[in-house]
């Protein structure tokens, strides 16, 4: 058993972990190796840094056990003393309505702004930097569907290359780094998110949307701006870690989880806890409140 695996039931003590772009009602989500994830980790401070449930795919035929595993995990690290920053983003945009709501643990904000080891840093999902969804919203939907769809073609042929000994591939990866309008398109985000903080006049800026997970410094007018993106669970599964005051970036290696079946699906793995969670749901959320829940994407 690594070190790491001994960590999974001590949990590893961070200040503050990030996610983004976790797609939760997407085939193409790794709720599976997030679920692990957020098990081995002890945050004083978690930030879901936008697009968490795709509310513009949600489809009530699909949200498999794995994906409520996620939600249920959330929920009981806010009950255990972890602060939860849900910040909206635009896959999740109808909840901006509700933002700068507090109940028990869990905020719901659009920014956030915190003080680490005397600087400031600002964390904001970064879809407003995104003409795309800015004007051409119905565009952007159809581009995520399309996005999904590929999402799902890439893990099909990673499995058949998987069965004759290949290394996986990146379709998505593949586009980004080929296409110069791809390319393009992720400096103009980090350029604008940065030159933000810059104005902003804080010292970090964290970021999702663009599923790029990046760590690097900017000079900016003189000052120096550190830029941070935390990636997505649907192609790079990455998050952010702060810790021995510095980031870190972290990478989700199955190595890591090797004391575990990985052959043995993650909703059997922890089958109690989902039927823990199905009845306290049944028994505390009002009908009413299930039922707004369901309709949200009535109003898209």
């Amino acid at each position: 058993m690594s070190e790491f695996s001994i960590y999974f039931y001590m949990k590893r003590k961070l200040e503050i972990a990030v996610l983004s772009d976790v797609h939760l009602g997407t085939h193409g989500c790794h709720a599976q190796e997030l679920v692990r994830y957020l098990k081995s980790i002890d945050p004083g401070i978690l930030v879901l840094n936008g697009d968490i449930i795709d509310i513009w795919q949600f489809n009530k035929k699909y949200f498999p056990k794995s994906h409520m595993l996620v939600i249920n995990v959330l929920l009981k690290k806010a009950l255990n003393g972890t602060k939860i920053y849900y910040l909206t983003g635009n896959h999740d945009d109808v909840l901006r309505k509700f933002s700068d709501f507090t109940t028990g643990s869990i905020s719901l904000r659009n920014q956030l702004e915190l003080h680490l080891n005397g600087e400031k840093h600002l964390f904001f999902h970064g879809d407003v930097f995104d003409a795309s969804v800015m004007y051409s919203r119905w565009l952007a939907i159809i581009g995520g569907k399309g996005y999904d769809y590929l999402i799902r073609l890439n893990r099909f042929i990673n499995r058949l290359r998987q069965h004759f000994g290949l290394t996986n591939l990146s379709f998505a990866h593949q586009v980004k780094a080929r296409v110069k309008k791809a390319v393009k398109y992720i400096q103009d985000f980090e350029t604008l998110a940065i030159n933000y903080g810059a104005d902003r006049g804080v010292d970090a800026v964290i970021c999702g949307h663009i599923h790029q997970p990046s760590m690097r410094k900017v000079n900016v007018r003189g000052r120096t701006i550190n830029y941070l993106n935390s990636g997505d669970w649907l192609e790079n599964l990455t998050a952010l870690e702060y810790y021995g005051n510095a980031w870190h970036l972290y990478r989700y290696d199955e190595l890591d989880y090797e004391f575990l079946d990985q052959n043995q699906p993650i909703e059997e793995l922890f089958e109690p806890e989902y039927q823990e969670m199905e009845k306290r749901m049944q028994t505390n959320i009002p009908e009413r409140v299930i039922r707004r829940l369901m309709n949200l994407t009535d109003e898209l």
